[in-house]
């Protein structure tokens, strides 16, 4: 399986993660200004850090420990985005319907990181 893609960008997941991140910023544009250093740079940036890295941990397939590391940590941003998701949903920035489908949207982003990490031998380098 991890043998034909040939770069990060062909992922389903890094996909589905940058996707989440273009319309998390386009959403957050119609945020409260007080919120730019706050819910908005935060969800922003934890979004974007999900796709940055699924890209740094498949540029690190040659050692398992560390594409491994990268992955856990695309997963613990995707979970921060859900956290930043109910926020903005508590504090009426997101009607209940887009909360409910970008939580679900990163719920199977965890679950497709979480399929890599238990079974990262696929993906890595051949050495």
């Amino acid at each position: 399986m991890g043998d034909f893609v040939k770069h990060s960008r062909e992922l389903d997941v890094y996909k589905m993660a940058i996707e989440g991140a273009m319309e998390i910023f386009t959403i957050t544009k119609s945020f409260a200004d007080e919120e730019k250093f706050g819910i908005t740079n935060q969800i922003r940036r934890s979004s974007r850090s999900v796709c940055a890295n699924i890209g740094e941990a498949w540029r690190k397939r040659r050692y398992r420990a560390a594409f491994v590391s990268k992955l856990n940590d695309s997963e613990t941003e995707a979970a921060e985005t859900q956290v930043w998701l109910e926020i903005s949903h508590k504090c009426k920035y997101l009607d209940e319907s887009t909360f409910k489908r970008l939580d679900v949207h990163y719920d199977r982003i965890i679950g497709k990181l979480v399929r890599m990490i238990e079974n990262p031998d696929q993906w890595l380098v051949k050495q």
